[in-house]
């Protein structure tokens, strides 16, 4: 019966890995959409106002405002994004040096030490 406790555990650390994968990933998802859409905004920004110079005018506030306001919107959602990232990937290491030597996904990789990629072909040799 120990084998099954043990089999029922480590399904369970494989699927809170998972799903704390899944988690992280639909952030990352969101933060790069909120940060495109941060970008479009300062994009729309930059124009509006490049086409009232062009016009030998300004832009009228009214426009300005709402253009910027879109901007600091999106910039903010997207540093609170980046931040639950950040928030994610301290926890995800800390439950990660948590673990008891030898239970954890690397435990299995051999130690031989990293060796440099070979040179591409087209490269010189040197």
């Amino acid at each position: 019966m120990a084998i099954w406790d043990k089999l029922k555990t480590e399904l369970d650390r494989a699927g809170k890995a998972a799903q704390n994968a899944l988690d992280e990933g639909k952030i990352r998802l969101e933060a790069f959409r909120t940060r495109q859409l941060a970008d479009k905004a300062a994009q729309a920004l930059g124009y509006a106002v490049f086409r009232a110079k062009q016009s030998g005018s300004d832009l009228d506030p009214e426009s300005f405002e709402r253009l910027r306001a879109t901007l600091a919107t999106h910039e903010s959602e997207a540093a609170r994004l980046e931040q639950q990232l950040r928030e994610v990937a301290n926890d995800a290491s800390a439950k990660k040096s948590a673990e008891p030597p030898g239970t954890g996904p690397t435990s299995s990789t051999s130690s031989a030490p990293p060796t440099d990629p070979p040179p591409p072909p087209d490269a010189p040799a040197m």
